[in-house]
């Protein structure tokens, strides 16, 4: 079992950057894929980005792709979002999970954070 608590989020006028980290506990990390979603107000869960467990492979939504980059270091547990250009569509509360193979659905994810709040001013 994985535990993990995300970072990173606040205000940030649109064009903006900011870096979401997520940190997870246990020793078995780098054995599972890390995923990125976010939540509108009144809007389901969606994806946004996934890492494989060696950082080799990564993916990403059609709206987020060219702004955002994932990324993981194994040694300290934590996996990043790095988000720029940041629109004011990109508000929601942003999630990272855990899962075991390649996956961009929700439920094909067995391990959530709290989530972290973004907001983008236009």
């Amino acid at each position: 079992q994985v535990q993990l608590v995300e970072s990173g989020g606040g205000l940030v006028q649109a064009g903006g950057s900011l870096r979401l980290s997520c940190v997870a506990s246990g020793r078995t990390f780098s054995t599972y894929t890390m995923g990125w979603f976010r939540q509108a107000p009144g809007k389901e869960r969606e994806f946004v980005a996934t890492i494989s467990w060696s950082g080799d492979f990564t993916y990403y939504a059609d709206s987020v792709k060219g702004r955002f980059t994932i990324s993981r270091d194994n040694a300290k547990n934590t996996v990043y979002l790095q988000m720029s250009s940041l629109k004011p569509e990109d508000t929601g509360v942003y999630y990272c999970a855990a899962t075991w193979s390649a996956a961009t659905m929700v439920d094909e994810y067995d391990y959530w954070g709290q989530g972290t709040q973004v907001t983008v001013s236009s």
